[in-house]
């Protein structure tokens, strides 16, 4: 760090530290980079092309199911495209506002994708427990609800966060990192900083600890009604929920990566390995998401129509 105190209003660009020259293989990983980007524009606009336009498919978790395929449109895209431009220009450098621009969208996807998750685990937990009052509890109005929450909440928090990030004074501009975070910001910071960390910490628990809290009570209860039902009652569960906790698990890993190599030291890992534990929270989710349900989705059959049905105007996964 140097000795003098730059405020970050001030300061014009960031250098992003964990690039490292690829030399001939330029190209290549440019090439292997869009190619990903492209598959999972594809994927997931397929999906929420497939859920609009079928209206049998107008249900609860599949429009929960469509936000998720939306916020990894939203997570990819922020990241690949400036990927992509930083490895064929070879420049490592990115604006202020840039810059900020990325803590906003790499932490609000992250928030977005466990909110979408503990929603969806919700839906699961009323369709499996309580399949008789399911249309009555789970109303399209509780729906919008949920995808607003989803989406004005983390958009919120980082409004918030921001607001604190811009007055920090910086004694550089040097990120160990292939994009821009809070923590690395923060961790540049000369004045203090208590009170960023404080919030920091304050919403990252109640948004992780929350959702996942929130997550496991409902799989707990279905897991009750698994053991107390019949072989086909579980065969539904597990055909159901797999997709989801699958989804869980994922980006999960991914994010458990993100914390540890940014709030610990890191030198002894492989600089490669060290920007894929960085990068997973934010690729492999959009790539095996609509994987996973496109798979389920390819199975669904439309359930019978019936006023006493506890499928009745929905749509059943095989």
């Amino acid at each position: 760090r140097g000795s003098i105190m730059i405020n970050s209003t001030q300061i014009s660009y960031f250098t992003l530290a964990a690039y490292f020259d690829t030399g001939v293989f330029k190209y290549l990983l440019f090439t292997l980079i869009l190619s990903l980007y492209v598959f999972i524009v594809c994927a997931n606009l397929l999906l929420i092309v497939v859920i609009c336009m079928n209206r049998s498919l107008h249900e609860p978790m599949y429009i929960l199911m469509c936000s998720l395929f939306v916020n990894g449109l939203y997570g990819s895209t922020w990241l690949f495209p400036f990927l992509m431009i930083q490895i064929f220009l070879d420049s490592h450098i990115v604006s202020a506002s840039v810059c900020f621009l990325q803590i906003f969208c790499v932490h609000s996807y992250g928030a977005v994708e466990y909110l979408n998750l503990a929603f969806m685990s919700y839906d699961r937990y009323l369709a499996i427990c309580d399949p008789l009052h399911y249309n009555t509890r789970m109303t399209y109005n509780k729906v919008a609800m949920f995808i607003f929450l989803t989406w004005f909440y983390p958009c919120f928090a980082m409004i918030v966060l921001l607001s604190l990030a811009l007055p920090l004074q910086l004694c550089g501009n040097i990120i160990y990192k292939v994009y821009c975070d809070t923590y690395s910001v923060v961790k540049l910071a000369c004045s203090n900083t208590s009170l960023i960390n404080i919030y920091g910490l304050i919403a990252t628990f109640s948004t992780i600890v929350g959702c996942l809290l929130s997550i496991m009570y409902t799989y707990m209860r279905i897991l009750q009604v698994c053991l107390s039902g019949s072989e086909q009652t579980r065969q539904k569960a597990v055909s159901t929920c797999t997709p989801h906790l699958a989804a869980l698990l994922n980006f999960s890993v991914g994010a458990c990566f993100e914390i540890i190599q940014s709030r610990y030291n890191m030198s002894g890992v492989p600089n490669m390995l060290r920007i894929f534990l960085s990068l997973y929270f934010l690729t492999c989710p959009p790539l095996f998401n609509p994987v996973m349900y496109g798979l389920k989705m390819s199975k669904i059959q439309v359930g019978p129509i019936h006023p006493k049905s506890i499928y009745y105007a929905r749509v059943i996964i095989e």
